[in-house]
């Protein structure tokens, strides 16, 4: 897993995790990464400060480490509780998502509250048609 800090259009910064740099590339092409806090999709990565190697392999943290931190904790706490509050409130679709998604969008089937999985390319598609599906990430073990 690889993490990026991440802003948008209107300047939000939030960070969100990836399993490479290039599901992170996939990702932005398919226009699926939206920020948390207004739901733009024109995201780029942010600038980051990296860690400087002194003598022995101790590295010296960049000034804002300890703000970057506090913000990734409050980015996991809400997308976890987003995830929870959806396992709570919305019906498990699975890998049906984008069919389902279609069906409820057109009025083929009862409207309720869905979640499931899609590729970059169905959730673009879905996009692409005016159904609103936003994309989550998937979140690392929490490990305390």
């Amino acid at each position: 897993m690889i993490r990026f800090a991440l802003t948008c259009e209107e300047g939000h910064v939030f960070d969100a995790w990836f399993s490479s740099g290039d599901s992170y590339d996939e990702q932005t092409e398919a226009g699926v990464i939206v920020c948390p806090t207004c739901g733009s999709a024109e995201v780029g990565k942010a600038p980051m400060a990296p860690a400087v190697l002194r003598g022995r392999g101790q590295a010296t943290a960049p000034e804002n480490e300890s703000l970057a931190m506090a913000a990734g904790k409050q980015t996991y706490a809400f997308l976890k509780g987003l995830r929870e509050h959806l396992e709570a409130n919305a019906d498990d679709v699975g890998k049906n998502f984008p069919e389902e998604a279609r069906k409820i969008h057109y009025g083929e089937k009862e409207e309720r509250n869905i979640y499931g999985e899609a590729s970059s390319e169905e959730a673009k598609a879905l996009h692409e048609e005016g159904i609103p599906a936003l994309p989550l990430p998937k979140l690392p073990e929490e490990h305390n």
